[in-house]
C-alpha cells in the first residue's frame, strides 16, 4: 500500500498563538515522534497551512467570528519547526499549499482551494497513493472539513484519521462524529 501523510494547518497561531486549541503542543510533539518513527513509511507528505490576508472577512475585527490568526508572512502563520524540520529530513517528498488566501472565502477544507485540491489530485495519480492518514489541527474544524470532503472525492477508503495527533477546540466530539458518518 502506497501512503501519504495529510497534516492541516500545524501552525503557530494554533498552538500558541492568536487561537490556541487545548492540547495541540503535545499533540505536535507527539506528531514529530511519530513522523521519525515511520520514516519512509509516507511516499509523501501533503502540509496545509493557514494564509490570511489583514482584510480576511473572518476576522471579528473586519465582522467575523474569529481573532486575527495566521496572517501572511506573520509568524503565527508559521508551520511548528520541530514538526517541519522533521518533515524535511523524513524520506517522502514534502508538500505545503496555503488555503484561506482570498479575503472573501473561508477555506477550512483544504479542499476548497482549488490550486491545493488540483495539485492533490495530481500527487495522488503520480504516486500511485492509496491511503491518505490525515491529522492536524483543529479537529472539529479544517480537519472535519478536509475529511470530508476528501471522501466525497476519492471515498471512504482512502481516509485514516491519526487521532492522537488531531487536537480540537470541542475535545474531539465533532470529528469522532465524522468519521462514524463518513468512513
Amino acid at each position: 500500500m502506497r501512503k501519504a501523510l495529510m497534516i492541516i494547518d500545524p501552525q503557530i497561531d494554533f498552538i500558541s498563538g492568536s487561537m490556541p486549541v487545548f492540547g495541540a503542543l503535545e499533540a505536535m510533539k507527539e506528531l514529530v515522534n511519530y513522523v521519525r518513527n515511520t520514516d519512509g513509511k509516507y511516499v509523501c507528505k501533503i502540509v496545509s497551512a493557514v494564509w490570511h490576508p489583514s482584510d480576511h472577512f473572518s476576522f471579528t475585527v473586519n465582522g467575523g467570528q474569529w481573532p486575527v490568526h495566521c496572517l501572511q508572512n506573520d509568524r503565527g502563520a508559521e508551520i511548528y519547526q520541530p514538526l517541519h524540520d522533521e518533515l524535511l529530513i523524513s524520506k517522502g517528498k514534502l508538500f505545503i499549499f496555503n488555503k484561506g488566501d482570498s479575503s472573501d472565502r473561508e477555506e477550512y477544507s483544504l479542499f476548497k482551494n482549488k490550486y491545493a485540491s488540483e495539485s492533490v489530485d495530481k500527487l495522488i495519480k503520480e504516486f500511485e497513493i492509496d491511503r491518505i492518514d490525515i491529522c492536524g489541527i483543529a479537529g472539529d474544524l479544517c480537519v472535519c472539513d478536509t475529511l470530508v470532503d476528501g471522501v466525497e472525492r476519492y471515498g471512504k477508503d482512502m481516509f485514516n484519521v491519526l487521532l492522537p495527533y488531531t487536537p480540537s477546540f470541542d475535545g474531539g466530539i465533532m470529528l469522532r462524529e465524522t468519521i462514524k458518518r463518513v468512513l
